[in-house]
């Protein structure tokens, strides 16, 4: 297995590599396990087997991240993907990958200039004044320059770094051939879906690198937030954007995680903290679009309480049913509903087979555990975590969008008590809960959802002629399949063997018993000490017969006790 997927010579050297990090960050039995091991040696790649003593005292958590940070910029953003996963992954781990950075040195200007020079079809000198060769932010994928434009409006140039492209391309083919490998070979592993996290991870990637789709996704929020004053969204250049550089306007403001500055400011952290939580909840469950990574450096304090949001590379969306979903869950999880959580846990499980009856009893322990609880005292970030863990013990895998969102939602409730100790999500949660249900009867909506129904029923009505013409085509053909999934089969199999075994014994005693019967009556043939010899051979049947017998009566009374 492990050799057909490293074909190519190139890949080795960066495969050792990535195993020597793991050994030496205490991580080599997923190297050995997964037959990566033996895969170098054929190569003629030897592994250094041994862990650096300094981090042999550190949980496998801590180590992970240190391994992550060390292989580079797309193992960083796999723990980033991995931080996000509360279904797959408990609280201590995903709290610990939640702390990765890119630790990487910036491109030296004249690098990037080659870059910009064929994004521009000119000089930036000639496009922008005040060019800063030094960057204002380095990042693993992308890094900052500020300039001017000719009206002396402040912009930042957001650059691709030169050949980052090729990088995270060649090392997401190594996990996807590793998440493979994994799945094949560690059973116990396949619960936590690696080839489908090494999916998420590149469709993040890929529209990271992008520089254009981070520029569409600001635009798209400044117009979701141009009524509100309150927030700012930086305005997008496009005349000079295009996928490998990001021209939007400069907003000089207070990072979010300088809390002295905040203070110094004279800036009210309450008013702050409430106004930053309203924006992403109206981000969620009014728009369906949201900032899938509200940490502070992405916010920027302005006077007057003003919040500007940047960095919009890693982005939520969310359907207007899975935003039903979304309200449905909260506000069972506001009122301790289980049924209603129940009903949208089943609808997110999708093919899985589920027991129906444990995750209810599970659900209904969680609710009575907060049933007497004041809406101040809970804590959301407390309450999905539960939820989470529920839904890893019955192995029920979130969708990407969804799993997401939860993880804004807890980030966007530490960033709030960084400020305000006082702060409850859930109480800034409620309005937009109750404004959504409330919405959901009014009669414009109904008529709306009765609309959706008819249409979806006259569809299925005008389609049945077509589907069942062609499932008569497919019988014909011999195309048609029949899958039939039997529950506990080999259960079943198992005990009609059992019957039949006991129904042929059973045949061959009553034979035993007729047959020695009728051999018993026979006078004549040789004797022994007097008796007929064709006695002796009956009562032998005879006691034969009755130990079957007394085998069969045992077995159908253990049978019963199972």
């Amino acid at each position: 297995m492990a050799s057909g997927l490293f074909s190519t010579a190139r890949e080795l050297p960066r495969l050792r590599e990535i195993s020597s990090v793991l050994v030496r960050h205490g991580l080599g039995d997923l190297v050995r396990r997964a037959g990566i091991a033996t895969l170098l040696e054929q190569a003629g790649q030897v592994l250094q087997w041994g862990e650096a003593s300094e981090i042999a005292q550190l949980e496998p958590h801590q180590r992970a991240r240190l391994a992550f940070e060390q292989l580079g910029p797309t193992f960083v953003k796999l723990g980033q993907v991995l931080s996000t996963r509360e279904d797959l992954l408990p609280p201590t781990w995903t709290t610990e990958l939640a702390r990765l950075h890119s630790h990487v040195a910036p491109v030296p200007f004249d690098d990037l200039l080659p870059v910009v020079e064929q994004a521009l079809g000119r000089s930036p000198f000639e496009v922008f004044g005040n060019l800063e060769s030094e960057p204002y932010a380095a990042g693993s994928i992308a890094q900052v320059h500020r300039a001017n434009l000719a009206s002396g409006t402040p912009v930042i140039l957001k650059i691709r770094r030169p050949g980052i492209e090729a990088k995270i391309d060649a090392d997401l083919r190594i996990l996807e051939h590793l998440a493979h490998l994994v799945e094949y070979e560690i059973p116990e592993v396949r619960r936590y879906q690696p080839v489908q996290v090494v999916g998420q991870l590149r469709g993040s990637l890929e529209r990271e690198l992008d520089l254009a789709v981070e520029a569409r996704n600001t635009e798209r929020f400044a117009r979701n937030f141009a009524d509100d004053l309150d927030i700012l969204v930086p305005r997008v250049y496009w005349e000079w954007t295009s996928s490998v550089m990001n021209v939007q306007e400069h907003i000089e403001g207070i990072r979010g995680d300088d809390l002295a500055a905040i203070d110094n400011a004279g800036l009210d952290r309450k008013a702050l903290a409430a106004r930053g939580a309203d924006a992403v909840l109206k981000m969620i469950l009014v728009d369906g679009f949201f900032h899938a990574d509200p940490h502070p450096g992405n916010v920027m304090y302005l006077p007057g309480n003003r919040i500007a949001l940047i960095d919009f590379g890693m982005v939520g969306r969310l359907s207007p049913v899975r935003r039903r979903q979304i309200v449905a869950l909260l506000a069972g999880l506001a009122r301790h509903d289980e049924g209603a959580m129940l009903e949208v846990l089943l609808d997110w499980r999708r093919d899985d087979i589920v027991d129906e009856a444990r995750l209810a009893a599970d659900l209904g322990e969680f609710a009575f555990d907060y049933a007497d609880a004041q809406l101040k005292d809970l804590k959301i970030g407390v309450l999905l975590r539960r939820v989470s863990a529920i839904l890893r013990e019955h192995s029920i895998v979130l969708p990407v969008d969804l799993a997401l969102l939860f993880k804004a939602l807890l980030s966007l409730e530490g960033l709030g008590r960084q400020y305000d100790p006082e702060f409850r999500l859930i109480e800034r949660v409620k309005p937009f809960l109750d404004r959504a249900m409330l919405e959901r009867y009014q009669p414009v909506e109904t008529a709306r959802r009765a609309q959706e129904t008819l249409s979806d029923f006259y569809g299925l009505v005008t389609s049945m002629p077509r589907d069942l013409a062609r499932l008569i085509k497919d019988a014909r053909h011999g195309r048609m399949r029949v899958d039939l999934d039997l529950k506990r089969l080999d259960s079943f199999g198992l005990r009609l063997h059992s019957a039949i075994n006991r129904a042929t014994i059973g045949v061959m005693t009553a034979s035993l018993v007729v047959g020695s019967s009728i051999v018993m009556t026979v006078a004549e043939g040789p004797t022994l000490f007097g008796v007929p010899l064709l006695t002796f051979f009956g009562l032998f049947g005879y006691l034969i017969a009755f130990v079957n017998s007394l085998w069969i009566i045992f077995s159908i009374w253990r049978s019963s006790r199972r």
